[in-house]
This record gives C-alpha cells, structure tokens and sequence, in this order.
C-alpha cells in the first residue's frame, strides 16, 4: 500500500495520479492524505504491487472537468473515487463515462454537480458574505458575467425578498433591482407604504445569465443545476438575517424555494411556513409585468404583485 500525500487541489491530485498510472500502481494500492486525515504508519510496510505501467494515454475532456469540479467537493474520498475512474476508463473502458448507471460513474456525476459550497465562508456578517461572492466560481456563469451581483439591505431586516437573476442593470451597477424591474418593484412597494431600504433584497442566483441578440444582452431563465450550485449562498445569507417574512418574487426563485410542486399562478399571496421564515410567500417577478403582452395583461400582473406585497404590510402592522 502506498500512502500518496497531496495538497487538496485538483492539479495536486492530478500530478500525482499521472505519476501512479506511469507506475502502473492500482487503485486498491493507494491509500490518499490531502492532510485533513492522520494515516496509519502501517501503511508504509508493504510496497504496492504494481502492474503493466501506462505511458501513454488519453482521457475524455468531460472526465477532466468533472474531476476539476469533484475536487472541490468536501468527500474525503473523491481522490480515490478520481483515481479509479481514471484508472478504469485508462485501463478497462475509454466510454466509461456513458455507463450512468455505474456505481462509480453515478457517484463522481453526484460529486461534481457544480456548487458555490466551497466559496461561502464560516462568518456571522452578511458584509463577509457579500465581499466573498466577488471569488465564486461555483459554477460556469461567473465567466461571462461582468461580477456577481448580492444583495442589499440590513442584516437585522424582518423581511426578504429573493428574485431570480441579476438583469443586465444589476450585472453592470453590482446591486439588485436597480434596472426597470428594480422600477416596478420600487412602485409597487411605495404604493404598500414598504421601504426598500428596511428590506432585505437578494436573488437566487448571483451571476448574470444572458444570450446575445445583435449588442444586447437579453435575460435568461437560470437553469435548475445553477439555481442548486447557487443556494449555498442564499442560505447563508437568511441564516444571518433570519427574516420574520421571505416573499419569493417569481417562479424560479418559489421553486427554488418551496419546492417544485409549487405553482406560482395558484398559490401567489399564501403564507407558507417554510424553513426560510416563518412567513413565506411567493408572488409573480416585478419582470413580469414589463413582459406582459399588452396594457390589460400588464395591469393584472401589477395589481397581483401590489396586492400580495399589500398582505406583507398588513403582517408587518399586525406582528
């Protein structure tokens, strides 16, 4: 058995595993310590019982970014979980990716889902929170975005309102609602005597996700996996304020959320208690309204959004 001691990074781990398939050591040979595990002085009395040694080889490019992602993962076994993989697409099946149903194969799917985990710190201080996220690469939309966009509002606010996505206004002033949806909200908000700055607003998703039409950048729908790889920082942040009423503004953000069954058109304006707050509530995107087809369906989705948010002001008075 040999013990194979790295640094808890994918390029530590890689070099080394480079240097075992050059050796033809297998992976039941190898016993890996990136220095979060004392090992046993045992390890060092038998020498590893090698095999035919690999000098060359390739390997899918999917395998090297899952193995990248999966190195950030907290498992104590994911460089030996890497090592095996690798060592079976080398040496048994170049496809072994395709096979989704292999034990090992499913786990390193499970392992590298991408998520912001690694990047949230330990802290009682949203501040701390909010200068951190300028570092996330928790998942793929940090490239292309011009920064990550958290939230605003005190620490101590008794209520939260989660959107979706920072827009194209958010992405480039480094706020929330700041761009003509930030516009709706703000009305809809005076009109129900709420004031933003008590509030505390964030999305679910702190990086700017667009496609290209000519010189804009028009707005995308995050997808499930980057609303997942994302939560890591919502949760930490509610953590801290821990809001007595969290309003999820639109779809995304109460799937996200509430699970989802949820279906925003039936159930916008129900209290739920939810592990967010006490209080939560979903309600149609301040978006929504600018996206309506005409004046009457503009005029509906405003008045759903005014109304609902009109129910948070009445349970502020009231508690």
């Amino acid at each position: 058995m040999r013990e194979v001691r790295i640094d808890p990074s994918f390029e530590s781990w890689q070099s080394a595993a480079r240097s075992l398939l050059r050796e033809g050591i297998s992976p039941d040979e190898v016993q890996w310590n990136d220095g979060s595990i004392v090992q046993s002085s045992l390890l060092t009395l038998s020498a590893p019982r090698a095999v035919e040694p690999v000098t060359e080889y390739r390997v899918p490019a999917r395998f090297v970014d899952m193995a990248r992602r999966a190195a950030t993962n907290a498992d104590p076994q994911r460089w030996a979980l890497l090592y095996r993989v690798l060592w079976r697409i080398v040496r048994e099946n170049h496809d072994l990716l395709d096979v989704e149903r292999d034990i090992d194969v499913a786990r390193l799917n499970e392992l590298s889902q991408p998520t912001a985990r690694p990047f949230v710190p330990q802290t009682q201080s949203v501040d701390a929170l909010r200068e951190a996220v300028k570092e996330c690469r928790g998942c793929d939309l940090y490239k292309y975005a011009t920064q990550a966009v958290f939230s605003r509002g005190p620490q101590d606010a008794r209520v939260a309102l989660v959107g979706e996505v920072p827009g194209d206004q958010e992405d480039l002033r480094g706020a929330p609602f700041v761009g003509p949806a930030g516009e709706v909200l703000d009305r809809a908000l005076a009109e129900v005597q709420l004031r933003r700055e008590d509030l505390y607003v964030t999305n679910a998703v702190k990086h700017f996700k667009f496609e290209r039409v000519g010189k804009r950048r028009i707005h995308k729908t995050p997808a499930p996996v980057e609303v997942a790889a994302c939560r890591p920082w919502l949760e930490s942040e509610l953590a801290l304020v821990r809001p007595n009423i969290v309003v999820c503004l639109g779809a995304t953000a109460a799937r996200s959320m509430l699970g989802d069954q949820f279906r925003l058109m039936k159930q916008h304006g129900q209290w739920i208690e939810s592990r967010w707050a006490p209080r939560t509530m979903a309600t149609i995107h301040p978006s929504a309204v600018l996206r309506a087809d005409d004046p009457p369906m503009q005029e509906r989705n405003y008045a759903i959004l005014r109304d609902d948010l009109r129910k948070v002001a009445t349970e502020l008075l009231g508690s």
